[in-house]
């Protein structure tokens, strides 16, 4: 379980006592009830402003039987594998009966503060993947629970779902070089100015069994992305024999230009993808990959947003983790 310690919630009973007031009337001022003095209320209003109270739409539905709203932020509704995880989140928000408002940033940064500041305050929890800073998320999001997918958090204030490939990725290695592959390339995201967690887990795969990672270069994350990288890649090392991919949208890609060039997979070409995506199995030959369950990386997280709405001991670190494996097919 989780040793982190959530800071104390700003409660209605502290605005009461800040003005020295009963509960009932901070209700009926936070409400716009008639029955109660402008000056005691706007005495109400400012107080909770000040403390940073907000008061819970989900605790309101209980008396109102409003229904629960759930913010689910998704980067790129075009990429299969963002949508398989939505649409396990909203499996899961179906069985508790709550609505989900589902916002595409486009996967640009800019879209993803505008997002935050509409839906704030019209939500009960937000869920989903952000790029920017816990800083930035505290303050759009301030007394709204928050399930961040796919991060690492510093902050107690948010919960993380996390996924954990690199045993996945040590078994799509090791498998590799089992079947005589010792020059492999990795094909990764060319979108973020570091290295990727997986690449760094494809470094520490290669180094334990025994060959070089030095075959890499960035992709586009997209299917044609993925065909310009695997040219890229081979005019750099021409002796690249398999090849890990960053997702699976970027082997598709790969699977395309290999059969282009003439190279036969996985005879000519090892492929493996990451993500373990559906459309993996619909593509000749059937994608290889070190395979997530998706949609359960969406139900994890509304399921994680139940127990904090609710006040249920939510879920700890080592619970909140989503492990890949490797599943072969028949592209290596």
């Amino acid at each position: 379980m989780s040793s982190r310690t959530e800071p104390r919630k700003v409660t209605i009973n502290d605005v009461a006592r800040s003005v020295g007031v009963s509960r009932q009337t901070v209700s009926r001022a936070l409400n716009d009830k008639d029955e109660i003095d402008v000056s005691t209320k706007q005495r109400v209003l400012d107080a909770a402003r000040e403390l940073g109270y907000r008061p819970s739409r989900f605790a309101r539905g209980l008396v109102r039987q409003d229904t629960t709203t759930i913010g689910l932020v998704i980067p790129d509704l075009l990429n299969p594998f963002f949508t398989e995880v939505a649409a396990g989140a909203l499996e899961a928000a179906r069985t508790h009966g709550w609505h989900v408002v589902v916002y595409d940033t486009a996967d640009r940064a800019e879209e993803e503060l505008g997002t935050l500041q509409v839906i704030a305050s019209q939500v009960d929890a937000v869920v989903g993947y952000f790029s920017c800073s816990e800083d930035e998320l505290e303050l759009f999001t301030r007394g709204v629970p928050v399930v961040l997918i796919g991060r690492e958090t510093h902050s107690a204030r948010f919960s993380s779902i996390r996924i954990d490939g690199e045993e996945g990725v040590h078994a799509a290695i090791a498998h590799l070089v089992a079947a005589g592959h010792t020059r492999i390339g990795m094909l990764d995201h060319d979108g973020r100015a570091e290295p990727s967690i997986r690449r760094e887990w494809f470094t520490k795969a290669a180094a334990a069994c025994g060959i070089d990672a030095g075959r890499v270069v960035g992709a586009d994350q997209s299917a044609d992305g993925g065909g310009a990288a695997l040219t890229t890649l081979l005019a750099a090392h021409p002796d690249v024999t398999a090849v890990l991919t960053f997702n699976d949208i970027i082997a598709i890609g790969v699977l395309r230009e290999a059969r282009r060039l003439g190279r036969s997979v996985p005879r000519d070409l090892a492929v493996i993808g990451f993500d373990g995506l559906q459309l993996g199995a619909l593509v000749e030959p059937p994608l290889s990959s070190v395979a997530l369950d998706t949609r359960k990386l969406g139900a994890l997280a509304i399921d994680q947003a139940a127990r904090l709405l609710t006040g249920v001991d939510p879920l700890g670190d080592d619970e909140l983790v989503i492990r890949a494996e490797l599943r072969l097919g028949g592209s290596a």
